[in-house]
């Protein structure tokens, strides 16, 4: 009985032989590929049936490089979104300086414009703070009488009068404003020259004519005027501006009501005017000085002949 190993034991052709004719077999199908590309459908079919497995092989990279680029791309938004805040801010806090100098030079402006129309030397203030009591309207400059403020100076703005000089320090003056209810000043209708005196209205931050006849000739939207009776006030500053009148037949005074043409409570630069201005002297010292030392000897020998008597 004829005894062979089992198939699986059965020995082929040597290695060396197989790799010769593998090799032989790759040379020749590159040389055809190349030359007359034979096997260009099937590289094709091969790519199309293997690009399912390369996507499943590549898939957990791309994830992981989606989430990482995910969270870098979040980080970046971060950083640049808080870079963007503070430019912001930045850019904001500017523009309200910006807005707030622009405020000022226009003020300043239309002051110094004022300035040159009045009729009297004026210098420019700077408001620092108001005052502290609730019941009374005061403000406080940065000129003093180191500047040449002195008390009663008129005070100013672009617009109107504002109040006046109360009080004065070295270095910084007290203005109580047209409003306070112990301010007065004398004012006159443009329209037909009434004169009157406007009060300060308190806490209503109004005017008020006091004292006038229910019938006078007053009428809603005259403009009130200083007079320039008390010496004190240049004539022809603005003042108010009626806004209502009340008349009741069983008063024996009308109850006019004026809104400020200056904005009392709310710039922050001033005109204080000098109040300076000539005006006409009283009675009694109406003669020159002069003639007050001529009458001296003349009232001695008056009172030397009376004693001669």
């Amino acid at each position: 009985m004829e005894q062979a190993p089992p198939p699986f034991f059965k020995r082929g052709p040597a290695p060396v032989v197989r790799l010769f004719f593998f090799a032989s077999l790759s040379l020749a199908l590159a040389v055809l590929d190349a030359r007359f590309r034979y096997a260009d459908g099937l590289r094709s079919a091969l790519a199309l049936a293997a690009y399912p497995l390369q996507k499943i092989a590549t898939a957990p990279i791309a994830l992981a490089e989606r989430v990482g680029g995910y969270f870098g791309r979040q980080s970046q938004l971060r950083e640049e979104n808080s870079e963007l805040r503070a430019t912001a801010l930045a850019y904001a806090q500017d523009a309200q300086r910006f807005e707030a100098a622009a405020a000022e030079l226009t003020q300043l402006r239309r002051l110094i414009g004022a300035a040159e129309r009045l009729p009297v030397r004026s210098l420019p203030a700077e408001v620092l703070y108001a005052g502290r009591d609730p019941y009374s309207h005061k403000l406080f400059l940065d000129r003093g009488a180191a500047h040449g403020v002195r008390p009663g100076s008129p005070v100013a703005d672009e617009t109107g009068v504002v109040g006046q000089v109360t009080r004065v320090h070295p270095l910084l003056s007290e203005v109580t404003l047209l409003t306070d209810k112990d301010q007065a000043i004398p004012v006159q209708v443009v329209r037909n020259g009434l004169r009157a005196v406007a009060f300060g209205g308190g806490a209503t931050g109004t005017l008020e004519l006091r004292f006038m006849a229910a019938n006078v000739e007053i009428q809603n939207g005259d403009r009130l005027v200083t007079s320039g009776i008390d010496g004190t006030y240049p004539p022809g500053l603005p003042v108010a501006t009626v806004v209502r009148i009340e008349r009741d037949a069983a008063r024996t005074f009308a109850r006019i009501v004026g809104e400020p043409a200056a904005v009392v409570d709310r710039g922050r630069y001033l005109l204080v005017l000098s109040n300076e201005a000539a005006a006409p002297p009283y009675p009694g010292e109406a003669r020159t000085g002069r003639e007050r030392r001529a009458d001296k000897p003349r009232r001695g020998h008056a009172r030397d002949a009376d004693g001669a008597r």
